[in-house]
């Protein structure tokens, strides 16, 4: 049966949450089962602001495949389908799931686990941009990559050569947007956890709380 065609959709790529795998540059602080934790719970957080964004349905991209319990189990409390991520690096994963995404939908959000700050509204706007005019609609990381990126129309320029690992994401994708001659929305710049200090500030901004979060200044 053909997929029925939707305004829009999430996109939301997740590891599966496997001690010793995820969140390894958190793991002399955390240790691996303190780092796990922490990506269960910003699992949590970002389908919780999905399904609270409500444009769409909801597709969970899971790596290394769909099989992790922890996974199935959120996709099923959210009513998200489930998806395996494409071989390849970030950029061609991204690729491939959004154009697959576009093939049911006039527009899609895509959104990693690594926000704690990333929100319902965030989504929405990046949604309403696109519905506005704008080809693409990003929110930038502090870190120079990209928290979120929505799309109305998908081409793989966007994505191909990309230092995925480097602080110079957004700014290479704004060259290749000015390629492509695409009109583009910044939402709102944000900041991911990835290192020791962003655990600091995930908890002075009273956020390790709202992830129930065990503070790691208190552990053993």
């Amino acid at each position: 049966m053909p997929h029925t065609r939707t305004e829009a959709r999430v996109l939301v790529f997740a590891k599966a949450p496997l001690p010793g795998t995820v969140k390894t540059r958190l793991i002399p602080l955390l240790g691996a089962d303190g780092a796990a934790a922490l990506q269960r719970q910003l699992i949590d957080h970002t389908l919780a602001a999905a399904a609270a964004s409500a444009v769409g349905p909801l597709e969970l991209w899971c790596a290394p495949d769909c099989n992790d319990a922890f996974l199935r189990d959120r996709a099923s409390r959210v009513g998200a389908s489930l998806h395996t991520q494409a071989e390849g690096d970030l950029g061609e994963r991204m690729h491939r799931a959004l154009e697959c995404a576009l093939q049911r939908c006039r527009r899609a959000v895509l959104i990693g686990t690594d926000c704690p700050v990333l929100g319902p509204e965030h989504i929405r706007n990046a949604v309403q941009a696109l519905a506005d005019g704008a080809a693409a609609a990003f929110c930038p990381a502090e870190d120079g990559g990209y928290a979120l990126i929505g799309l109305a129309r998908c081409d793989a320029t966007l994505f191909a050569g990309i230092g995925w690992s480097g602080p110079c994401v957004m700014a290479d994708t704004r060259m290749r947007l000015r390629q492509l001659g695409w009109a583009w929305r910044e939402i709102a710049t944000l900041w991911d956890v990835d290192r020791p200090e962003d655990c600091d500030r995930l908890q002075a901004a009273g956020l390790s709380h709202r992830l129930r979060l065990q503070p790691w200044n208190e552990r053993p």
